[in-house]
């Protein structure tokens, strides 16, 4: 199975590749040579988390945690 380089330097997977692989829009890869001058291209696995702490540092940091009812001197009206 051949495919051609763009002049942009993209590469199309056959679509018999992509459906047998499950392969969709967005996924990433990891582009390697070895060396024979190979190109092997492998597909990542993003973690469940990723990004996740990124989104943390962006959370203010100024934060006031609730009181518990057994933190409190006096009981609470609800």
């Amino acid at each position: 199975m051949t495919t051609v380089l763009s002049k942009h330097g993209r590469i199309t997977l056959p679509p018999s590749i992509r459906e047998r692989m499950e392969l969709r829009p967005g996924q990433i890869f990891e582009v390697l040579v070895d060396d024979e001058d190979t190109i092997l291209l492998r597909r990542t696995v993003q973690r469940p988390n990723h990004g996740l702490v990124d989104h943390l540092l962006t959370v203010p940091f100024h934060f006031s945690v609730p009181l518990r009812a057994n933190d409190c001197s006096h009981p609470l009206d609800l």
